[in-house]
């Protein structure tokens, strides 16, 4: 009986053993496949639709689907689309470093060696790629071609991502907003697929409204949430592990997917309806300033403002650019000026606002920002009020003032501006994220050189009317004296 029962462990053993090298050698075999199956796994390979989005907490299994449709496709075996030869697609990532830690090494983990073709890398070597970051990666298709999968990151910008004709995209977490709209340009020629895998981290920006509200009524977007219970492979006591580290107003966005508003809005009076325009020609006379948020690799944002003969300010033009020098900025700022037909000084320099951060010298150069557009025929003030607190609650002054009414429009053409203002949230206390706000640094620079709104005696509270009358019953006096 002893020698029976060994015997039977041994076989036990080899199977297990062989089921081993055959997951590890071909794990995309196994995928969603025995008992347990990831059902929403299975609803977005299935869904038709060529603009599809998962938005799923951490560990809720979305990257693996986007790993496994891009496997799929490139090697022409995918079990719900039409299959074709010498596919061309990209994976696109946050960052070089995000793509080589996360979509890269999910794509390696679940691709097959036999498959490879060739491995072009950016850096590492190619014989272990998993340690360096990969450019491309060709692969065997079962129609006898050479499929290809390019890896992109947004921090690029969004010229690296013209040109080519796409059979897909695959969007490892949000992008930026060009980067989104320049690949949707790229997949156009082939009629491909755009689908995505993201945590909604940074609130109600543009892919709420564009995916998951749908606000165009795209026929071709579909999404679907993920969380933790949807995941059939993890386990209750690892989702109660990360409950526990995590605080409440973090669960929603990494335990269901949602787009969740954190500390909450700073600006929560901000209404597109209301604040968002078309734009119209403006009479000269309502010109003010421009201001400028000045940036070398992180994005320079510039806005021409307007005021009319009731205080109302317009932010009537943009620029919004990332990695680029002093001269192409200071280029762009003067050919919006002139399309404007923008004011100018005796010496024909346009004048702006700027961070004061642009006044400071740096061991690697010997001239300040301000210097350097000063040459370039644009006068930039650096002595602009930077007080945060004091900034923030004048705009939302002039986004909701005492009659309910707004004083702040923006022309629709500036969209980032716009962007900015739906995903700008409190980091907690006083404070908000220190992320895209650009925007809204240089709107607080010009909006705190201005008046406070005007209210209406209906809208002042009692309290404040009687310390009004108080105050005119002493000046009355003063003057009697």
């Amino acid at each position: 009986m002893s020698m029976q029962r060994e015997e039977i462990l041994k076989r036990i053993e080899f199977i297990e053993n062989e089921l081993k090298k055959r997951r590890e050698s071909n794990r995309l075999n196994f995928y969603n496949t025995g008992r347990k199956k990831h059902k929403k796994q299975l609803a977005f390979h299935k869904c038709k639709k060529r603009n599809r989005w998962v938005f799923g907490g951490n560990r809720s299994g979305k990257t693996e689907c986007g790993a496994v449709e891009c496997l799929w496709m490139l090697r022409g075996i995918h079990p719900y689309r039409k299959n074709r030869r010498d596919v061309f697609g990209w994976c696109v990532s946050l960052s070089q470093q995000v793509q080589r830690d996360v979509a890269q090494a999910k794509i390696l983990y679940y691709l097959p060696k036999s498959w490879i073709a060739d491995i072009v890398m950016l850096s590492g070597r190619r014989d272990s790629p998993s340690g360096g970051v990969i450019d491309q990666i060709k692969i065997k298709n079962i129609f006898g071609g050479i499929s290809t999968l390019g890896f992109k990151s947004c921090d690029q910008g969004r010229e690296k991502f013209q040109g080519s004709s796409l059979d897909f995209v695959w969007f490892d977490e949000e992008p930026p907003r060009d980067v989104y709209e320049e690949c949707v340009m790229r997949v156009m020629d082939r009629r491909g697929d755009i689908f995505g895998t993201m945590t909604p981290l940074k609130g109600k920006t543009f892919i709420y409204n564009e995916i998951y509200l749908n606000a165009r009524k795209n026929p071709e977007i579909w999404h679907e949430f993920m969380t933790w219970e949807d995941n059939p492979f993890l386990s209750k006591k690892e989702i109660e592990l990360l409950e526990t580290s995590l605080d409440k107003s973090a669960l929603d966005s990494r335990r269901y997917g949602r787009f969740s508003e954190g500390e909450g809005l700073v600006y929560p009076e901000f209404d597109e309806s209301v604040h968002v325009i078309e734009p119209f020609p403006v009479p000269k006379e309502w010109q003010d300033r421009i201001s400028i948020d000045p940036g070398l690799n992180n994005p320079l944002s510039a806005h021409w403002y307007c005021v009319d003969w009731d205080g109302n300010v317009y932010v009537v033009a943009e620029h919004f650019a990332a990695g680029r020098d002093v001269d192409y900025h200071a280029a762009a700022i003067g050919e919006i000026s002139d399309k404007l037909g923008w004011k100018r000084d005796s010496c024909g320099r346009l004048h702006a606002l700027i961070d004061s951060a642009a006044n400071q010298r740096t061991l690697a150069a010997s001239k300040s920002v301000t210097e350097l557009f000063f040459e370039r025929g644009i006068v930039a003030n650096p002595n602009v009020n930077k007080d945060v607190f004091a900034g923030i609650s004048r705009v939302k002054g002039f986004l909701k003032s005492g009659n309910g009414e707004g004083n702040l429009y923006i022309f629709n053409t500036c969209v980032n501006m716009i962007d900015e203002f739906k995903g700008y949230f409190w980091a907690g206390g006083d404070a908000p994220v220190k992320r895209d706000d650009h925007c809204m640094d240089e709107l607080r620079y010009y909006i705190m050189t201005r008046p406070s709104p005007h209210r209406r005696e209906t809208a002042v509270s009692a309290v404040e009317q009687d310390k009004l009358k108080r105050i005119k019953r002493l000046r009355r006096r003063k003057t009697e004296e």
